[in-house]
């Protein structure tokens, strides 16, 4: 038998478990954009400000001085001390040896998934929810189930009966994003009581994405519990304020939203401290160490930043309200101030296929806003828009968007 004879190897793919992750609606629709010109992008969940400069300063300095080479699996144990400091300030005592440095937030809730969950596992996602988070622990195996938040005349609510009924005692992981991408939704801190109680009878982790925690817009005599330690207005209730350190609560934050540092990817995990040397094992495995010039800048953020993070709070605080009230005069379109995160979720005509809108949006009128879809089948009907920006950008783009419907009929 000769060579052209041989039966030809079929085409190689990524295992099932990979190649039945759902892509970015997201980044389709920015693909989409390409070659436009003049497009308003409010897709990505960024600021269109730069990280500041006391933060770039110290990563500058530190590359002076060559912190270049491999650190501690783990985090510099400066960059750990800092942030326990600054965790024990806002949620009550903290160890160094509870917290993690990660490459990214995303990272940190990588790593969270691969140390509680493995293949056939049960895990529990409230949603609507940035994908990540949904589609981590499928690349695991695991299988995901959600329960939708509700949307009506006070906003984006939780149903407690309907997730404490979904977290069965065979339920492996629950994954909780407060505030909320894409929705803004802020989980109480009743609610948060209510199913670390019930998560607790049945031995199920608890991974809390707290990214946005500090993106909090609400009134602080509302929140402050004064019978909870740890509780500051400063940030959106946390479990942090109400688990101890050693159970099976995981926190994962990052530095991205606070200290707008989202290109420099670096975050942390607050864990039972009987995890460190499995989690050491799992960041070697996956990227060895944050780098050490970027830990520096981390430093830097957390001990210098408390002034920055308050008024970047305060403006993104005016460019919701600025772009609820200009969206609310926009016939057809249904919007509600949510009390965290950096984006409005809302519906409007032409919602229903999100996806198909919003190519749509980019295409006629260089509007660039996320479909709901991207967030589930529970997001569609709605579309996100970050406001991050100036006021006069968001009404540059309201703008745009009301020529779109008017162009279609609509308005």
């Amino acid at each position: 038998m000769s060579e052209s004879d041989l039966p030809v190897p079929p085409i190689p793919n990524a295992r099932d478990a990979v190649r039945g992750l759902r892509p970015s609606q997201i980044r389709e629709v920015a693909n989409a954009g390409f070659g436009v010109a003049d497009v308003l992008p409010f897709w990505f969940g960024e600021s269109d400000r730069v990280t500041p400069a006391f933060i770039r300063d110290a990563a500058s300095a530190a590359l002076a001085a060559g912190a270049t080479f491999y650190t501690h699996n783990l985090g510099i144990a400066p960059l750990r001390v800092a942030l326990a400091d600054y965790v024990s300030a806002l949620h009550g005592t903290t160890s160094p040896d509870h917290i993690a440095v990660t490459s990214a937030g995303v990272n940190a809730l990588m790593l969270a998934a691969q140390l509680v969950v493995g293949a056939g596992d049960r895990v529990v996602a409230v949603t609507p929810l940035w994908p990540n988070l949904v589609e981590i622990p499928k690349i695991l195996g695991a299988h995901v189930e959600t329960v939708a938040l509700d949307y009506g005349e006070r906003g984006w609510q939780l149903d407690l009966e309907q997730l404490l009924a979904a977290l069965t005692p065979d339920t492996k992981m629950l994954l909780i994003n407060s505030p909320n991408n894409p929705t803004g939704w802020v989980m109480s801190r009743d609610e948060q009581r209510a199913v670390l109680a019930h998560c607790r009878r049945h031995g199920i982790w608890i991974v809390a994405d707290e990214v946005y925690e500090r993106l909090y817009y609400a009134d602080a005599t509302a929140d402050a519990d004064s019978g909870t330690p740890g509780a500051d207005s400063r940030t959106a209730p946390s479990f942090l304020d109400l688990a101890t350190r050693d159970e099976r609560v995981i926190c994962v934050n990052s530095f991205s939203k606070a200290w707008l540092m989202t290109g420099w990817r670096l975050g942390w995990l607050v864990a039972p401290a009987a995890l460190m040397d499995d989690l050491g094992k799992l960041v070697e495995y996956n990227t060895s160490c944050a780098p050490a010039f970027v830990q520096q800048a981390g430093i830097a953020a957390v001990q210098q930043g408390e002034r920055f993070t308050r008024e970047l709070v305060l403006d993104l605080r005016a460019s919701r309200d600025h772009l609820v009230d200009a969206l609310s005069t926009v016939p057809g379109v249904d919007v509600k101030a949510p009390p965290g995160a950096m984006y409005l979720f809302f519906s409007m005509p032409g919602a229903s296929r999100s996806l198909e809108l919003c190519k749509a949006l980019v295409r006629e009128v260089g509007l660039g806003v996320a479909p709901g879809s991207a967030f589930g089948r529970e997001g569609e009907g709605f579309v996100r828009w970050c406001y991050a920006c100036d006021t006069a950008r968001l009404d540059a783009g309201v703008e745009r968007l009301k020529r779109f419907l008017a162009q279609r009929g609509t308005h």
